[in-house]
């Protein structure tokens, strides 16, 4: 039910059919909720990815952002986080859709008028990352007091530690303590600066990152049946390789080793036996999925592969720019409980 205020024209509070009434910052809003059912267009769905690229590093970050952005927002009706998301939809993406990713160097995690942080570095010494910075103000400065404002996001967990109150600009160097747990993950730092009395900040600059090789890599330490995911995998390349001219391309994937990704840019190739390679992927490793990036015009391997079982999970217009022209693909799928059923 809603509340009128201050009569009919005063704005409501509350849910009305599909509207919703709320008052943002002493203004009365009024918004439309509700899932629609027209077909997303390709730029909505662009958007859409855009906005999930985005908050997958702001919403673990929440309180550094309202720290780092509240200042660019006083006067108006807009709030710290959507300021966050409008600067890095516009500035921090890559590529195109539906291959949109985060450029971490580009990322804000703060927006103000101070002087930024000069050369930042950071190391890392078990749980202790240190930062550091160029000391280029004397004691006496208006800026040496400054107070470092150091954020570290973890891609791969999508976690973020942070200190809103660190160590004097002046001092060059500060320590930021993340969980032990956490050590051997992926990380980006960012560094700004905050006035003492808080009435200015500087924008963030990316101070770098660490264990850039865990993105792709299979860690060390990881469980027995991923190394043999991995291991029988390169093995297959390899096999792939002294039969084809290097466009059939197989990997396990960076979100998850228990799943292979198969790209083939080629027409068939008669030395290349699709079931047979494929039969062992299942059979031998704990490989879940697999999923083939396929050229929509190789109709005679997009016909085998619904021969196998595998859906059509996908259609990506200009996806891949190959011998100087853009090509279109397909994406296919299939589960080891499906191809083991079917095959």
């Amino acid at each position: 039910m809603g509340i009128l205020i201050n009569g009919l024209f005063g704005g409501f509070h509350g849910r009305v059919g599909n509207l919703v009434g709320y008052t943002l910052k002493g203004k009365h809003v009024i918004r439309m909720i509700g899932r629609s059912e027209k077909p997303l267009t390709p730029a909505r769905k662009a958007n859409c990815q855009k906005m999930t690229v985005v908050n997958e590093i702001l919403k673990p970050s929440i309180y550094a952002i309202r720290a780092g952005f509240r200042l660019a927002v006083v006067g108006t009706d807009r709030n710290e986080y959507n300021e966050a998301v409008s600067y890095n939809k516009k500035n921090a993406l890559r590529g195109e859709y539906p291959n949109i990713s985060l450029d971490y160097s580009k990322v804000l995690m703060s927006m103000g008028t101070l002087p930024v942080a000069v050369n930042p570095s950071i190391s890392q010494n078990e749980e202790k990352i240190t930062f550091n910075w160029e000391d280029q103000v004397f004691s006496g400065s208006q800026y040496y007091n400054d107070r470092a404002m150091l954020v570290i996001y973890f891609p791969d967990l999508k976690d973020t530690c942070y200190q809103l109150i660190g160590a004097k600009r002046g001092e060059g160097t500060d320590v930021l303590s993340i969980d032990p747990a956490h050590l051997n993950k992926r990380m980006e730092a960012y560094i700004s600066f905050a006035r003492q009395d808080g009435r200015e900040v500087s924008n963030s600059v990316h101070a770098g990152s660490l264990n850039l090789d865990r993105e792709v890599d299979i860690a060390e330490d990881a469980a027995p049946e991923t190394k043999d995911n991995s291991e029988f995998v390169h093995q297959l390349q390899d096999e792939l390789n002294q039969k084809t001219t290097g466009d059939w391309e197989l990997k396990l994937s960076q979100h998850d080793a228990r799943i292979a990704e198969l790209r083939i840019t080629s027409p068939v190739n008669e030395q290349v036996d699709l079931k047979e390679m494929i039969a062992p992927l299942f059979k031998k490793t704990k490989i879940n999925r697999l999923v083939v990036s396929i050229n929509t015009g190789n109709k005679e391997m997009i016909s085998l592969l619904k021969d196998l079982g595998f859906r059509k999970e996908g259609h990506f217009i200009e996806n891949r720019f190959v011998n100087g022209e853009w090509i279109n693909e397909y994406q296919f799928a299939i589960l080891k409980s499906e191809w083991d059923l079917l095959n």
